[in-house]
C-alpha cells in the first residue's frame, strides 16, 4: 500500500481501491477541479465472465438424455467508464494515489478543467458558475453553436454568500441541511398574512409567498437558522423557475433541464424549483433535472481525447452495481449510506457494443415512459417490492451457487453478491431517488449488474437448459393436437398456450415456489391454473374479429421465457401467423436475465424445432422468420433503448403488428406504450400483490389488443389458412 492510499484510509471509509477501480487499466483520463468539488473521469477495461451456449453436432446419431447444448464460461474484456466526485478536501491525496497506479500504464495525458457546471433547457443550453451569475444559452445550429439569450446575478452563489451571512454557516452541504428542517413560513410574508380571508377573490391561495422575509422586520423577534435557510432557499428556487420560464416562453420551449451545485439532487431545492415551474407556466413547461449533472464538467474535458474512438458506434449503460447513487445531503435522512461512502460519489458506466435507438413504431418517442410505476412517489409499491426483493434474495444466492458447480469459490461470491445487493435495496428503502426513477426494472435491473459485478453471468443458465430440452420433446405433439381444432377453436388454443407457456417464469416467486416444490408441474397444470374468461383485462374478442381479415405483413415479437413459454407457448403461435402469411421476427434478450431465452439459445431452439417442423423450416430458408437479438439485458423492455439493427429490420420489413409478452416487458414496462401499429400486450400475473392492485387474483390475465387512433384495419372476406 502505497503512503497516499495510507493517507485516504484516514480519511474515507471506503478503501482507495474500491473508489479508484480498474485504474491500473485506465486508458484515459480526465479532471474536473470546481469551487468546492473535483470530478474525475477515466476509462478503463474490465475483464469478467459470460455464459456461452454451443449447439452440440446433431449429426452424429443422439442418445437419449443428450443435453441440446453445452454451456461455458469464458472471460470478456469490455470497456467501462468511471466517474468519481469529492471534496477539494481530498485532492492532494487522490492525485497521489493516482499517480501511483498510472505510472506503468498506457495514460500519458490527463484532460483537465476548471469551474464549469451546466444545465440544458431543452434546446436551451445554460452555463452556472457556482460562485457567480446564471448564464442562458440558446442553441441555434449544433451543439457547438449556441448564443446567449440572458442571465441573472442570483444563484446558487447568492444562496450561498447570504446564508453564510445569515446563519453563519460557510459550508454549502450544512447550509442545505438547516433549510431542509427549516420552516420558511415563520419568515416569510403570505398572502393570508396581508389578505386575511378574502384572497380568493384575487385567484391566489393564502399560501402562497407574498414576501421573501416579510416577516423578519418584525421588531425584537428571533428567527432560526433553519427559518432563515429554508426562506432563503425558496427565494432563489422561485427566481430561478421563475426566470427559466420567461426565457422558455420566449422560446417556445415547453421542458427546462437544471443542473449544476444548486440543485445536486437536493429534494427540497427540486420541489421548489418544480413548484414554480408549474405555478408560472400553469404546468405548460416541465422541469426536469439531470441526475449525473455534477459529471458535465469532465465529461466534456473527456471527450476532447475520445475522437479518435469513435463514439457513435457504442451505447453506454449506468452499471448500478459500481454506482453510488444520489446522497442525501443530510445524513439524517440516510446515516448508513454517508458512513459507508463518506464524500466519494462514484457512477460507472458500461460500454455496450452496439448502438440502442428508438423502435421505429413509438408513436412519440420523446413522451414514452417505459415504466408503469414509479416507486419512488409510490410509497405503497414501493414498500411491497423491496420488500419482495429482498425475500426473493436467498432464492437467487442458491441457484447462482448452483450455476457453478465446480468453482469453490462460488459460495463466497454468492455471498458478497448478498451483501451489496441488499445494501442496495436498503440505501434504497431510505432514499427511493437514489438512482434516479425508482421502478420495478431497474431493480431488476441492479440485481443482474450485482450478479455480473461478482461473476454470475447466468445463474438460471442449468434450468434453461432442462427446460428448453423438455419442452422440445412435446413440441410436435402439441402442433398435431392444434392441427385437429377448428379455426376459430384453434386460434383461442393457441392464445391460451402461450398465456400459459408464459406461467413458467422463475422470475416471480409464486411460480419459483411451485416449480421447486414440484418438478412435474407441466403444461396443462399451467393452463388450468389460468383465469377463466372474461380476462382482467379482455380484448380477445377483437383480437379474433381481426383474425378474420388480412393477414398483416409482420409481426415483432418480444419474446419472454426460455423452455415451454417460447417452445410450446410462443412458437406454435408464430407457426399460426406464418401461415396466414405474416413473416415473424422474433426480438429476445442480448444477454441473459433470469430465466428469460436469449438471442444464442434461441438460435438453437429454432435450428431444433426447424428440423421437426416443415413450416418452420420452411420460414427460415425463405427469410419470413428472423431472430433478431433486441440489445437488452433486462426481464423488462425500454423500446427507447432497441439494438439499431432490430430497428432497421422493423423498418425494411414494414412492421404492422408488436407483440409484447410476459410480466416484466408488459406489465411492469410498456403497459401505457403507445405504438404507431397493431399490437399485442399479453402477460399471466404471477403476483398476489400486483394482481391485487389491478383488482384481480393469481394467475390473472392481462390481454391488451390496441389499435393506433386513426388507424383501420380492414375485415373483409378473408379465408383463414389452416396449418399444414
Amino acid at each position: 500500500e502505497t503512503g497516499a492510499a495510507a493517507r485516504m484510509d484516514k480519511s474515507i471509509t471506503l478503501p482507495p481501491d474500491e473508489i479508484f477501480r480498474n485504474l491500473e487499466n485506465a486508458k484515459r483520463f480526465a479532471i474536473d477541479i470546481g469551487g468546492s468539488l473535483t470530478k474525475l473521469a477515466y476509462y478503463s477495461t474490465v475483464q469478467h465472465k459470460v455464459a456461452k451456449v454451443r449447439s452440440f453436432d446433431h449429426t452424429a446419431k443422439e442418445t437419449e438424455g443428450d443435453p441440446l447444448y453445452e454451456i461455458s464460461m469464458q472471460e470478456e474484456v469490455s470497456a467501462r467508464l468511471h466517474f468519481i466526485k469529492f471534496e477539494n478536501a481530498y485532492i492532494e491525496t487522490c492525485l497521489d494515489f493516482i499517480k501511483d497506479h498510472l505510472v506503468n500504464t498506457d495514460t500519458k495525458v490527463i484532460k483537465a478543467t476548471g469551474l464549469q457546471l451546466c444545465i440544458w433547457c431543452d434546446a436551451a443550453y445554460v452555463d452556472l458558475p457556482i460562485n457567480s451569475t446564471i448564464f442562458l444559452s440558446k442553441q441555434v445550429e449544433s451543439e457547438d453553436t449556441f448564443e446567449r439569450v440572458g442571465g441573472s446575478s442570483i444563484g446558487g452563489g447568492t444562496f450561498w454568500g447570504l446564508g453564510a451571512l445569515l446563519t453563519k454557516t460557510k459550508k454549502f452541504d450544512e447550509l442545505l441541511q438547516l433549510a431542509s428542517k427549516g420552516q420558511h413560513t415563520n419568515v416569510d410574508m403570505l398572502v393570508k398574512d396581508i389578505y386575511g380571508g378574502s384572497y380568493g377573490s384575487l385567484g391566489l391561495t393564502g399560501d402562497l409567498i407574498a414576501s421573501s422575509f416579510g416577516k423578519s422586520a418584525t421588531p425584537d423577534k428571533e428567527f432560526s437558522k433553519e427559518d432563515m435557510a429554508k426562506s432563503l432557499l425558496h427565494m432563489i428556487s422561485n427566481d430561478i423557475g421563475q426566470l427559466a420560464c420567461l426565457y422558455a416562453r420566449l422560446h417556445n420551449l415547453t421542458r427546462v433541464y437544471f443542473g449544476g451545485f444548486f440543485i445536486r439532487g437536493h429534494p427540497v431545492t427540486m420541489h421548489t424549483i418544480t413548484y414554480s415551474i408549474n405555478f408560472f407556466t400553469k404546468g405548460e413547461v416541465q422541469a426536469l433535472f439531470l441526475r449525473h449533472e455534477g459529471y458535465l464538467g469532465t465529461i466534456g474535458a473527456f471527450l476532447k481525447g475520445a475522437e479518435e474512438d469513435n463514439p457513435n458506434q457504442y451505447s453506454w449503460g449506468e452499471n448500478y452495481a459500481g454506482s453510488s447513487g444520489l446522497m442525501s445531503t443530510s445524513p439524517d435522512l440516510n446515516p448508513m449510506q454517508r458512513a459507508r461512502s463518506g464524500t466519494f460519489d462514484m457512477l460507472e458506466m458500461d460500454r455496450l457494443e452496439r448502438q440502442l435507438v428508438n423502435l421505429p413504431l413509438l408513436q412519440d418517442p420523446s413522451s414514452y415512459i417505459p415504466d408503469t410505476v414509479d416507486l419512488s412517489e409510490d410509497a405503497l409499491a414501493r414498500e411491497y417490492w423491496l420488500y419482495c426483493f429482498e425475500e426473493a434474495l436467498d432464492g437467487v444466492v442458491k441457484r447462482a451457487v448452483a450455476s457453478q458447480p465446480d468453482l469453490p469459490e462460488a459460495a463466497e461470491r454468492a455471498e458478497k453478491f448478498r451483501h451489496k445487493y441488499q445494501h442496495k435495496l436498503q440505501t434504497l428503502r431510505h432514499q427511493p431517488f437514489a438512482y434516479g426513477s425508482l421502478t420495478v426494472r431497474s431493480l431488476l435491473d441492479t440485481r443482474e449488474h450485482c450478479l455480473n459485478e461478482f461473476n454470475f453471468p447466468d445463474p438460471y443458465s442449468k434450468i434453461k437448459q432442462g427446460e428448453n430440452d423438455m419442452a422440445l420433446k412435446y413440441f410436435q405433439k402439441a402442433v398435431k393436437s392444434l392441427g385437429e381444432l377448428s379455426w376459430e377453436q384453434r386460434q383461442f388454443a393457441l392464445v391460451r398456450g402461450l398465456l400459459a407457456g408464459n406461467v413458467f417464469d422463475w422470475g416471480a416467486k409464486a411460480v419459483s415456489d411451485v416449480l421447486e416444490s414440484d418438478p412435474e408441474f407441466g403444461f396443462e397444470h399451467a393452463k388450468l391454473q389460468l383465469e377463466e374468461r372474461p380476462w382482467l383485462v379482455d380484448a380477445y374478442d377483437q383480437w379474433l374479429e381481426r383474425l378474420k381479415g388480412p393477414p398483416h405483413k409482420c409481426a415483432l415479437f418480444f419474446v419472454d421465457n426460455s423452455g415451454i413459454d417460447i417452445i410450446l407457448g410462443v412458437f406454435p403461435f408464430v407457426r399460426e401467423l406464418l401461415c396466414r402469411g405474416t413473416e415473424v421476427v422474433l426480438a429476445s434478450n442480448s444477454s441473459p436475465a433470469l430465466n428469460d431465452v436469449t438471442n444464442s439459445e434461441l438460435q438453437i431452439l429454432t435450428e431444433r424445432i426447424a428440423a421437426m417442423d416443415l413450416v418452420i423450416q420452411s420460414a427460415v430458408k425463405e427469410d419470413r422468420l428472423t431472430l433478431v437479438q433486441s440489445g437488452s439485458s433486462s426481464p423488462c423492455l425500454d423500446l427507447s433503448r432497441l439494438d439499431k439493427v432490430l430497428a432497421g429490420v422493423v423498418r425494411e420489413r414494414h412492421v404492422d403488428l408488436v407483440i409484447i409478452e410476459g410480466m416484466g416487458r408488459a406489465i411492469h414496462t410498456n403497459y401505457y406504450a403507445i405504438l404507431s401499429c397493431e399490437s399485442l400486450k399479453m402477460a399471466v400475473i404471477k403476483n398476489s400483490w400486483l394482481a391485487d392492485r389491478l383488482g384481480g387474483k393469481l394467475f390473472s390475465v392481462v390481454f391488451k389488443y390496441e389499435v393506433p387512433p386513426g388507424h383501420k384495419t380492414t375485415t373483409l372476406d378473408h379465408v383463414p389458412v389452416t396449418p399444414s
